[in-house]
């Protein structure tokens, strides 16, 4: 299927009913060039200083933090439903022990504007380079939110990745729907 250029807000709520449910595939690469994948089931979208920004959070443990502070671009990738099993498996093991694109069978391919790859099997992908990056304030959240998300600490940083590229299948919106 052939993968066209898309609005970046074309697929807004798809993109965010996928976050919820199942949750994205956020690629990265470090300094040695390969390839990681990571869920996530935290961000948004939207306009920052008047560019189209992806907005990820990543926490200092995971594998994909290292990889981002490396190199900061990143993809992040909307999966059909018929992938649920491997973004559960890409949310539960680390790269640093496991090749997740082997193990799931997932094709990285190359993306048109950033080092990260895309994923062949997803149906909406955004390129992004970071702009910014910040790391959350515990002394500023309430706290419900340290409650529910840091009972142990390890507080994420967040990363605002300018979206230079979004592309989808032809059909992105008919597969994301069902």
């Amino acid at each position: 299927m052939a993968k066209v250029t898309v609005p970046y807000t074309q697929h807004f709520a798809l993109t965010m009913r996928r976050m919820r449910e199942d949750g994205l595939l956020l690629v990265t690469t470090g300094a040695d060039g390969r390839p990681n994948v990571m869920t996530i089931g935290w961000g948004t979208m939207g306009c920052i200083w008047g560019r189209p920004v992806f907005i990820v959070l990543v926490r200092p443990s995971r594998y994909t933090y290292s990889r981002l502070e490396e190199s900061s671009d990143f993809t992040v990738n909307v999966p059909p439903r018929e992938l649920a099993a491997a973004v559960s498996h890409c949310g539960t093991v680390s790269g640093r022990e496991h090749d997740k694109f082997a193990e799931m069978r997932l094709t990285p391919v190359p993306s048109r504007q950033v080092r990260p790859p895309i994923i062949k099997e997803c149906v909406v992908h955004y390129e992004c380079r970071t702009l910014h990056r910040n790391d959350i304030n515990p002394a500023t959240l309430a706290q419900a939110v340290l409650d529910d998300a840091y009972p142990e600490g390890d507080f994420h940083r967040v990363y605002f990745g300018e979206i230079v590229a979004a592309y989808a299948d032809e059909d992105a919106a008919q597969r994301l729907a069902r």
